[in-house]
């Protein structure tokens, strides 16, 4: 039997800088749409034989002494890694267990420096890009969760790896590209799951508490308050936490905003983008050029890499920063508006999620990851 590592296992070969070649055995569209950093393509079936490609398969892995294999889900790079290790000895073959959808579920935790006393551990999906928090008090312990992903028992590992415990769940808003664990995990920790006051003209079916435009919230001795921020989407918020650090989710981006058409797409996003634009001008930008900024997404690029950083690195920047170095923000704002219209590809399945995030809809958990495989695709 061929022998498997974890998708943990290759992001920390990934880090390592380790002497492999990854194989990919997806069909060509789906390799060329997403794939792992550095992965190569050999496109291999679950029931192909070897047999008159052996050449050709060196020829892609060149002088590598380790293959590790990719797919979906596990099948075809199984198949491939079994004949490999069949066919020659030339090589130290492994499969990754589970595939791009094991891949999926890969995060890191990384602690931000922002202030004394506060403690901020972003938490980084490595496929998706997307990032959630734990926002926490140093001095008192206590901490809320802000956008969680499915993957709940990374966001609960983190509290605690931190010394924190968790009093609350916060969504910034109705979710596109992804299965947010914010209900549930604010159900297992038996604590309140929040959304901005207006969720409720997205007509969100799932019990939350509303906060309230302006609304601060105490989590020990921080203060976290709810930034009316429209745009993105019509109820979003950004969470403001003791004039020190702003968690913009999909408002505001390393180095872009988010994309407005997905709630917004009657219009092409063009409503959506004149939200976004006030917000962006008369709230964001508005604030203290040193304040950090802490997105809820870095965008993945199709041959797997951060566009900006690196996974385990952190992901953040400046008001300042934002201002000088995004163009999209020196825009005028009918030249913002048509730019938004043409955000490109939207998220997979997007209409499926956003209904199941509404609570208007059941998706079996065995079905959730398929929903979200693909890049997050939430930046303009």
């Amino acid at each position: 039997m061929v022998t498997t590592i974890s998708p943990e296992r290759l992001a920390e070969l990934q880090d390592e800088d380790a002497d492999f070649a990854l194989v990919d055995t997806r069909p060509e569209d789906s390799y060329e749409s997403w794939h792992i950093a550095g992965a190569l393509h050999f496109p291999f079936g679950p029931e192909e034989e070897l047999d008159g490609q052996l050449e050709d398969l060196e020829a892609v892995v060149g002088d590598a002494n380790r293959v590790i294999t990719v797919c979906a889900k596990g099948l075809s790079s199984g198949n491939l890694a079994t004949r490999l290790e069949s066919a020659t000895d030339e090589y130290e073959v492994a499969a990754v267990d589970g595939g791009m959808k094991g891949w999926s579920g890969v995060y890191d935790r990384v602690e931000m420096d922002v202030a004394d006393g506060m403690t901020i551990v972003q938490i980084q999906r490595r496929a998706k890009g997307c990032l959630g928090y734990v926002v926490g008090c140093a001095e008192t312990g206590e901490a809320v969760v802000v956008d969680p992903t499915a993957d709940t028992d990374e966001y609960a590992a983190a509290a605690e790896e931190a010394g924190l415990t968790v009093t609350g769940v916060i969504d910034t808003h109705v979710h596109a590209d992804h299965i947010s664990g914010g209900r549930e995990l604010a159900d297992d920790l038996e604590v309140p799951y929040y959304l901005g006051e207006r969720a409720s003209e997205r007509d969100v079916e799932r019990e939350y508490t509303p906060l309230e435009r302006n609304e601060v919230r105490s989590v020990g001795e921080r203060e976290i308050k709810a930034v009316s921020a429209p745009g993105h989407t019509s109820e979003m918020i950004n969470l403001l936490v003791d004039d020190a650090a702003l968690l913009t989710a999909d408002t505001l981006h390393v180095d872009s905003t988010g994309r407005t058409e997905l709630e917004f797409s009657e219009d092409e996003g063009k409503r959506g983008a004149r939200m976004l634009y006030e917000t962006l001008h008369r709230t964001i930008l508005a604030e203290p050029e040193s304040l950090v900024v802490l997105p809820g997404h870095v965008t993945v690029t199709a041959d797997g890499e951060f566009e900006h950083g690196a996974p385990g690195k952190p992901i953040r920047t400046t008001i300042r920063a934002a201002r000088t170095g995004i163009d999209l923000l020196g825009l005028e704002e009918d030249e913002f508006v048509e730019r938004m219209a043409d955000a490109g590809e939207k998220p997979s399945n997007y209409e499926e999620i956003i209904e199941y995030n509404r609570g208007a809809a059941e998706i079996p958990p065995e079905e959730r990851v398929e929903l979200e495989l693909g890049p997050n695709n939430c930046s303009a």
